[in-house]
């Protein structure tokens, strides 16, 4: 308060701030949007951007050697994909691949994690010659995974015919070629699988087990009451997460097999590549990309829906 020279009733004065505290406010309000913008940005040019230009493209004509110049053609893509019985063997092997990936690799993987989860000699160094397979980069796994498939020097075959059995065509044959691929898929797939349920593992609350211990439980009674409920979540987004790497996997099964013999590992991804760079139907191999896209979202809403229903369970 101020008094006037003029009278003796006070006079209010307010105080004088410059503009500084009101733009730091301003800044902070907009520091969120700062960190999110890169991000978002990234995503938009490197990922949505090219995920609509595919959509876009299997709508239309367009040939390899003039990618620019497109002819709007609607749904004549689709149409040529549905009546082509390659699209059906692609997408059969697409499924069962994936599959038995998710299927073999997520049993081994979480048995894998379970063993490790209890204390013996050595653990530390058996996780980690167990990791290899994970930590390898896909060619130089690819190149090893060769050699060992080699049909006259690998080292399958040699133990093979060491014990009195003829020689078998792990990648060259119809009947052997997806079951060595998914070997190499699984030795892949279930280091991670192993990894992320130790990790899962390890966060349950060892004073439930005790309790259930002490009621007299068994241990797999423990683990089905206890561990399992607890782990569920992780392994159902594991099993989300190698279900759509295998719906996409490409480089693996084009390094050692080329999505041959006739057609035998070919997915929709391997065809994908064989129509767009060998064919030179952009258009066409798009189609085939939106099919890939549209199966993985629907493994994903199956994910979603099984999510839903147990936490309703839960409640």
């Amino acid at each position: 308060m101020a008094y006037s020279s003029q009278s003796a009733q006070p006079v209010a004065v307010r105080p004088t701030t410059g503009g500084r505290p009101a733009a730091t406010a301003r800044l902070r309000r907009l520091l969120p949007y700062a960190f999110m913008a890169l991000p978002v940005i990234y995503l938009a040019v490197f990922m949505f951007w090219p995920l609509g230009r595919q959509i876009w493209l299997s709508f239309t004509r367009t040939r390899l050697a003039n990618p620019n110049r497109s002819e709007f053609i609607g749904l004549r893509n689709y149409e040529r994909l549905f009546d082509s019985p390659d699209f059906y063997s692609a997408l059969y092997v697409t499924l069962v691949y994936s599959a038995l990936a998710v299927v073999i690799g997520v049993a081994i993987g979480t048995v894998a994690a379970l063993a490790l989860n209890r204390p013996f000699p050595g653990r530390t160094l058996v996780r980690a010659i167990l990791l290899f397979g994970w930590a390898v980069p896909n060619v130089a796994a690819a190149l090893v995974w060769l050699w060992i498939f080699n049909e006259r020097s690998g080292v399958l075959n040699s133990i093979v015919t060491s014990l009195g059995l003829e020689r078998i065509s792990w990648l060259t044959s119809t009947d052997m070629a997806l079951s060595s691929v998914l070997l190499v898929t699984v030795w892949q797939v279930a280091p991670f699988v192993m990894l992320v349920m130790l990790a899962a593992l390890q966060s349950v609350p060892q004073e439930v087990k005790e309790a259930a211990r002490v009621d007299g439980a068994d241990a797999l009674n423990i683990f089905r009451a206890v561990t399992l409920p607890h782990v569920m979540p992780t392994l159902q987004l594991v099993s989300l997460l190698v279900a759509v790497w295998s719906i996409r996997r490409f480089d693996i099964i084009y390094l050692l097999t080329g999505g041959g013999p006739i057609g035998s590992t070919s997915t929709l991804i391997v065809k994908l590549r064989q129509v767009a760079f060998e064919n030179h139907d952009l258009g066409l191999a798009s189609a085939y990309g939106v099919i890939g896209l549209i199966l993985a979202l629907l493994v994903a809403a199956i994910h979603a829906a099984f999510n839903r229903r147990r936490q309703k369970g839960q409640s």
